[in-house]
């Protein structure tokens, strides 16, 4: 496939089949829940605050509201704190062969764009957002088959933050390579696995993803140059399946705010304990046998939100002693539960290769149990739930969609959700969403 080929699938009108208009609505939702319940973290205060600082437009229409903020920023700025808040709660989409994760980057990024638009059809909103997911899915396989290291998302998700503004800015397929060169050469290269041993606010790089991404395509409207980007233009067998296989029904949706890594073993186990009726007080210990990269999460005792949710071994004691997980179980106190931190004492985790040789495709762990009273549980090997090989019902999205934003009221929250049938409709316009996501979420409990 050529860049031509790309550029038409970018910018010109889009046949989308329904089907994945449809999950792209859920997975907007989704993303949106968890932009809520980061509205809280210190980490998202950090991000809004410096962008109302620092990024502030000279002009009205270079500025955009960040969501769940009120306040106002840079195109750019808005981006950047609200991906970055989503980024640091770590229940949002991703794409398995990616490695990564998309809609952190790219639906800040429609927001911002779409508050210009105030009559954009909800349809055609999403049609962009697919576009985007199948660019960035791309642009990451690309990526990583192209280099040793392992690049944390906003590497390559930046490049679909760029295709998406090149479109509903109307930009030629000219501006858009060039886009996506300065997109690629500027993306937070960022090592992953250093992120994982030291866990911190950086976390996957999405804030910086979707900054660097919108940049490009505005750096491009005004003439500067950096194309061509390797990855689109010099790995066409990565770019063949465009148009023909759509990669936004593939991405999973996190039942839990934890790295993806832990969430078979957490899915295992928690199996286990609602087959078996199994209390916590009777768990004598826990084996669990995962992958390199799952084994390689935080091991001790988090003292900061990032590290819980890099942390397996935290993230399982957390679910076997309360039963859930939810924003409110990573962060502050909730670090230091007595019960939590001696249930973190039962537990061993070992690398299989089994499991290892199934990554990044395939995210499976096993886990056995042994009660007090001497009996021993299975779980046998689980997939994590979320993704077309272990799917989610509706029904337990749209209560994760209320856990996750529950520090915004129920008819709120409700009014959001419904958007997610509403978006679809011929003659719904995106700017019906807007006006439910730019309020802060802190008024509401003024």
């Amino acid at each position: 496939m050529t860049f031509d080929d790309i550029a038409r699938f970018a910018l010109d009108p889009l046949d989308v089949p329904d089907f994945a208009l449809e999950a792209a609505s859920t997975l907007l939702i989704d993303t949106l829940g968890v932009a809520a319940g980061a509205a809280g973290l210190e980490v998202g205060r950090i991000a809004r605050d410096h962008a109302v600082r620092f990024q502030n437009p000279a002009q009205a229409q270079d500025g955009a509201t960040i969501l769940f903020d009120g306040r106002t920023a840079s195109l750019t700025g808005a981006a950047f704190a609200v991906a970055t808040q989503i980024d640091n709660l770590d229940a949002h989409d991703g794409f398995n062969p990616t490695k990564g994760h998309i809609g952190c980057a790219v639906v800040p990024a429609l927001c911002v764009l779409a508050e210009h638009q105030p009559d954009l059809p909800a349809r055609d909103a999403l049609v962009a957002m697919v576009m985007s997911y199948e660019v960035a899915a791309r642009a990451a396989i690309a990526l990583h088959a192209s280099v040793s290291d392992y690049h944390t998302s906003g590497a390559w998700n930046a490049l679909g933050v760029a295709a998406l503004a090149c479109r509903l800015r109307g930009s030629t397929p000219d501006q858009l390579r060039h886009a996506f060169g300065i997109a690629e050469y500027h993306g937070p290269r960022s090592q992953m696995m250093r992120e994982i041993a030291n866990p911190t606010m950086l976390h996957d790089g999405s804030g910086m993803g979707a900054m660097v991404g919108l940049m490009a395509a505005l750096l491009a409207e005004d003439g500067f140059e950096g194309a061509p980007a390797m990855t689109v233009e010099d790995a066409a067998p990565h770019w063949a399946d465009l148009g023909t296989r759509w990669t936004v029904t593939e991405n999973y949706i996190k039942p839990y705010p934890i790295c993806r890594w832990a969430h078979a073993a957490l899915d295992a186990a928690h199996g286990l304990v609602a087959e078996h009726a199994v209390a916590a007080n009777s768990i004598a210990s826990v084996e669990v046998r995962t992958f390199a990269e799952s084994a390689a999460l935080y091991p001790g005792v988090p003292s900061t939100t990032s590290q819980a949710q890099y942390s397996l071994r935290f993230a399982l004691a957390t679910l076997l002693a309360g039963g859930e997980i939810g924003p409110d179980d990573i962060q502050a106190d909730a670090l230091r539960r007595p019960q939590t931190i001696t249930m973190m004492d039962r537990i061993n985790i070992t690398e299989d290769a089994k499991h290892s040789a199934r990554f990044p495709t395939g995210r499976w762990s096993d886990v056995t149990l042994t009660l007090t009273d001497g009996r021993v549980l299975s779980s046998g090997d689980v997939h994590a739930r979320g993704g077309p090989e272990a799917p989610m019902e509706m029904s337990e999205i749209e209560a994760k969609f209320h856990l996750m934003a529950e520090r915004v009221p129920q008819s709120r929250r409700a009014a959001i959700w419904t958007m997610r049938d509403r978006l679809l409709h011929p003659d719904a316009r995106f700017s019906e969403l807007l006006t439910l996501i730019t309020d802060p979420v802190e008024a509401d409990h003024a």
